[in-house]
């Protein structure tokens, strides 16, 4: 059973429809999968409401969870409250929010912004993260990603080392952009594994954790 709530679609940066990136997940094993292409606010309404309509076809017909959402990515650090929150005003089921990896050049403060809103439910590829906002992200019941992605993974053992003493919970998320870097069983192990995690761990993060979170997600 392979969950994921990290991807992106032709929408954004990705290079499959919504659909098309549905249905090669579903062949793939996955049981639930959320759509989160990258967004600021000019066009976030119409974003979701494309998202949303391709995710109940899919439901409808195959019977995979599809979970609408958005990764608020590159926004100032201060914005970033009121536009989750407008997201899920909108009709976001997810927010994920684009953390502070070491390859891009994201706003300082951004981690720190994310982990402190109750409209966030995701801080992914958190970079090199500090202890305060793990704790913080523990403390608000929002989980923090290791990352399949090989642009943003140099700082998983960080992740996970931060995340485990702060008590923060963990997930396994693809940020796929193409069919080809979604998750299969195998992959979502070997990340886990790459990054440290204990046997224990690795159950949360890619059970546990993202039962708990979908369920929390599918009851909004």
């Amino acid at each position: 059973m392979i969950y994921d709530f990290h991807t992106h679609t032709c929408i954004s940066d990705g290079a499959l429809s919504p659909l098309e990136l549905v249905r090669r997940a579903l062949v793939n094993n996955y049981c639930a999968i959320a759509i989160t292409d990258h967004v600021g606010i000019g066009y976030l309404e119409r974003l979701i409401n494309e998202i949303t309509t391709d995710c109940a076809l899919a439901e409808k017909h195959w019977g995979i969870v599809a979970i609408p959402g958005v990764e608020l990515t590159h926004l100032p650090a201060a914005a970033i409250a009121e536009a989750a929150k407008k997201a899920k005003e909108i009709g976001a089921k997810i927010v994920v929010i684009h953390g502070e990896t070491t390859t891009e050049p994201v706003e300082q403060g951004t981690n720190l912004a994310a982990v402190n809103s109750p409209h966030v439910d995701i801080l992914a590829h958190p970079g090199l993260i500090t202890l305060e906002e793990a704790k913080l992200a523990a403390a608000n019941d929002i989980d923090l990603e290791i990352t399949a992605r090989s642009l943003h993974s140099s700082t998983n053992q960080h992740v996970a080392q931060v995340a485990r003493l702060a008590g923060a919970k963990l997930l396994i998320n693809s940020d796929a952009h193409t069919e080809l870097d979604l998750l299969t069983s195998e992959l979502a192990h070997s990340v886990a594994a790459a990054a440290a995690l204990t046997n224990n761990e690795i159950s949360d993060a890619l059970q546990h954790n993202p039962l708990t979170l979908m369920n929390k997600l599918l009851a909004k």
